[in-house]
């Protein structure tokens, strides 16, 4: 019998009994007539005290089953919580699709987890899992091709849980060298209706089988997991668009100073010529020499420009990771001492990855000013929070400028033309703050969010 059913009975058996004796007092039966008043009154009172105490104990055990419900429901949320903001903080694609299928075992108590992507025609073209170690995983074979349980969820486009695998009919078994495993919980991972993968736990642990419950907040965690690999593969995208561009750019800005230089080093080159041929050494020598800078410039140039293209964001690797390898190489090149600071504050930094792009090149553009004009002995690359925006300032300890009245020597209108045209690409702006013989410091205000994403990159 159901415990909830039974306790109101048992509850009622004293109030019965002392019902029944009241009843047969008042019709004066020959029990009644033995048995004093007082002493019926009281044992109609002590039956009636027992059966308040027993509803009493029901309904506390009750409250009890309803308040260790309650507090599982909200473990279950907290988790649910916890594995969502633990997504939201990946970026990189792979470390998305391991991390979604490692918390979905840990959601459900799962001894095996897998996560199927599948591409636009349904067949899965990649398959993540988790709680396998690599030897067992590499004995198992070639990728599933969509039968059995595994099928039965690409296919049907919804949930499905199963006690035992080999018991259901739409198992097909298990390939050689595949660990045993019986329970399962399969639920699909879809975005806008689109469906980009599958996940599958198997084995539950410290029961027989998954239950409802599991898969209530597998469903529910598989939707924040469909966004958050959507937002990867974005991200990704992103990633490659703006360094194709970039590259293509630096592309060009090298093809066209290496055109200049060389046009230079020609014309330098007949000056050399023609002095000689006349027998002017004095002016011919100091026309190599102006060669010789020339080439100590462009082959600086050369390098930093290398070092650019080697530097790259992604793949597990942040913004302030790739700032701080930079900084160490630029510092060996130039003999400039260039530190990075980061505020406290600034750990919960959150560009978005076009953004990331922008800063880099805008701190190697003001450090490539550095080297060429400041005479600077050391700079600093700084990263301040203020509210919505971050300041990225980068700044010399050299000889400064009038921003007035520029040396032709002074940093180019070109190259701040440069980084504000960068800073204003991802919502931003920039300023350069400088004086003589005070250094100078280039100010990029950078929002961290809502970024517009329509202004091209370049």
């Amino acid at each position: 019998m159901n415990l909830d059913c039974q306790e109101p009975l048992t509850a009622a058996i004293p109030i019965a009994v002392a019902s029944t004796l009241a009843t047969r007092i008042d019709i004066g039966d020959s029990l009644s007539a033995r048995i004093s008043l007082p002493l019926v009154v009281a044992a109609v009172a002590g039956m009636l005290m027992v059966a308040t105490a027993l509803l009493c104990m029901n309904l506390w055990r009750r409250l009890e089953r309803s308040r260790r419900l309650a507090q599982r429901h909200n473990e279950q949320l907290h988790a649910l919580h916890e594995a969502s903001l633990s997504l939201t903080a990946e970026l990189s694609q792979e470390a998305v699709l391991q991390k979604v299928v490692d918390l979905s075992r840990r959601l459900v108590d799962a001894r095996y987890g897998a996560l199927g992507i599948v591409d636009k025609a349904g067949h899965i073209q990649a398959l993540i899992t988790s709680g396998l170690s690599e030897e067992e995983y590499s004995r198992m074979g070639p990728l599933p091709q969509g039968r059995g349980l595994l099928g039965a969820v690409l296919h049907e486009g919804r949930p499905i849980r199963v006690a035992d695998i080999q018991k259901d009919a739409r198992s097909v078994g298990f390939p050689p060298n595949h660990p045993p495993m019986k329970s399962f919980l399969g639920v699909p991972v879809i975005f806008k209706g689109q469906t980009v993968g599958n996940l599958y736990l198997t084995d539950k642990q410290g029961a027989g089988e998954f239950s409802a419950e599991d898969e209530e907040l597998l469903t529910m965690f598989a939707t924040q997991a469909a966004i958050a690999i959507e937002n990867a593969r974005l991200y990704q995208q992103v990633q490659a668009l703006a360094v194709a561009t970039e590259r293509e750019r630096i592309a060009r800005e090298m093809h066209d100073g290496l055109a200049q230089v060389l046009s230079y080093v020609n014309a330098k080159s007949q000056a050399v010529r023609e002095f000689l041929q006349a027998g002017q050494v004095e002016p011919a020598l100091v026309q190599l020499q102006q060669l010789e800078e020339a080439a100590r410039e462009v082959y600086a140039d050369v390098r930093e420009a290398i070092l650019g293209l080697r530097t790259t964001i992604g793949k597990g690797r942040g913004l302030f990771t790739v700032l701080e390898e930079y900084l160490q190489r630029f510092s060996e090149q130039t003999g400039i001492q260039t530190e990075l600071r980061v505020l406290p504050e600034a750990n919960a930094f959150a560009f978005d990855p076009r953004a990331e792009i922008q800063i880099m090149r805008i701190v190697q553009e003001a450090l490539t000013n550095v080297r060429k004009h400041a005479r600077a002995n050391r700079a600093w690359v700084c990263f301040v929070a203020n509210g919505a925006w971050s300041e990225v300032t980068v700044e010399d300890d050299g000889r400064g400028f009038d921003l007035n009245h520029p040396r032709r020597d002074a940093w180019p209108c070109f190259g701040l033309q440069t980084m504000r045209e960068r800073a204003e690409a991802v919502g931003g702006s920039l300023r350069v703050e400088s004086r003589p013989g005070e250094g100078t410091r280039v100010i990029a205000r950078i929002p961290l969010s809502n970024l517009d994403l329509s202004h091209p990159i370049g």
